[in-house]
């Protein structure tokens, strides 16, 4: 899918956000003569099937085992899900991948060529851009700068040019600021462009991380549970926009519990149980997959019919219980009428009607 649009306008400023045509997806910002692709990555987005191959990555915090050789492959194009129970290991798969926690064994290749990144902006330039579960985000700045933050991997100018303030760094940063705009059009930002991280609404900080990632021109980007603490109609329009991400031809690793968002927005869905990959293939063959199933109830799967049938006692007719027997005796003057203090008392009864004259009862 042939991305490319059209340099902005010389003279855009940042609060000039009528009258503009946004593009139905995110801005291919290789195609900006002004900025640079990541090394040795430059080229389609796609080279081959696979976008990500990870195999044997290991992990392990004192005696446990959080990896224990997972092995992964996200095809171009497509929205992988990763999921799990809690504890599976997910988030320390994304960890290892952008360099965020050194690994104790892995092979990871993006686009075919291997990535041992040591630090995130490694990964960031070969061309991995993620999220995170809680948001991260600079409050203090407004949505757009936010989004201009992102694209820094991908400038030219240095230091020196912005102090000075050459024409070339202005040139550049009006192209940065056009393509931050276009992208807060994209995640349905624009009209918040100048309002504060801090000011927005949750679901709204959620697009804004996603846009920031986007801004890095990723080969793949990858999503850690962005539908956590999400209203009903918020997820709604959160699968749109991952929906859209996919059209424009980016892949797309979504870790998530929310099991209809997964459902119904994955094309392929791994699931991680103790550090294990258990079960690789289409979303609708997880949900019958009995390991699957072990690993979030945490019981063997048993087939519906045999859960409905009942035990030959269960089968049986209800009867009415039979009454009890009880000894008729002398009521007692603090007992109600009809009361049998023998018959509640047989024991104490008895012992006073055995007691000699004389003693003490």
């Amino acid at each position: 899918m042939d991305l490319t649009r059209p340099e902005p306008a010389e003279g855009l400023k940042s609060g000039d956000l009528s009258g503009r045509n946004h593009p139905a997806g995110p801005p291919d910002l290789a195609s900006s003569p002004n900025l640079v692709g990541p090394p040795d990555l430059a080229g389609p987005r796609a080279i081959g099937p696979k976008v990500l191959e990870i195999f044997g990555v290991r992990k392990s915090f004192g005696g446990l085992s959080a990896l224990g050789g997972v092995d992964l492959e996200v095809e171009a194009g497509l929205v992988h899900g990763l999921i799990g129970p809690n504890g599976a290991g997910k988030t320390t798969l994304f960890n290892v991948m952008t360099g965020l926690c050194p690994p104790d064994a892995r092979t990871i290749l993006v686009c075919g060529r291997r990535l041992r990144p040591k630090k995130i902006h490694e990964a960031t330039e070969a061309g991995i851009a993620r999220t995170f579960q809680n948001i991260r985000l600079f409050n203090s700045m407004t949505a757009l700068e936010n989004v201009m933050v992102g694209l820094h991997s991908k400038t030219r100018e240095g230091v020196l040019a912005a102090v000075l303030r050459t024409p070339g760094f202005k040139a550049e940063e009006r192209l940065i600021k056009s393509k931050s705009l276009e992208l807060l059009e994209f995640v349905g930002l624009g009209a918040m462009a100048l309002s504060r991280a801090d000011s927005l609404a949750y679901g709204h900080q959620r697009r804004l991380e996603i846009a920031r990632a986007l801004a890095s021109d990723p080969k793949i980007l990858a999503l850690d549970e962005p539908a956590a603490g999400m209203n009903p109609h918020e997820k709604a329009s959160l699968m749109e926009l991952i929906g859209s991400i996919r059209d424009a031809g980016r892949s797309v690793l979504l870790i998530e519990h929310d099991v209809r968002l997964v459902m119904g927005v994955c094309d392929h869905v791994s699931v991680l149980a103790s550090g294990l990959m258990i079960f690789d293939g289409l979303p609708e063959e997880a949900r019958r997959d009995p390991a699957v199933i072990e690993a979030y109830l945490g019981v063997p799967a048993k087939p519906l019919r045999a859960c409905a049938k009942t035990s030959p006692a269960a089968e049986r007719p209800l009867e009415a219980p039979a009454p009890k027997e009880t000894r008729a005796g002398p009521p007692s003057a603090s007992s109600p009428k009809g009361s049998s203090a023998e018959g509640a008392f047989p024991e104490r009864e008895s012992s006073r009607r055995e007691s000699p004259e004389g003693s003490s009862p």
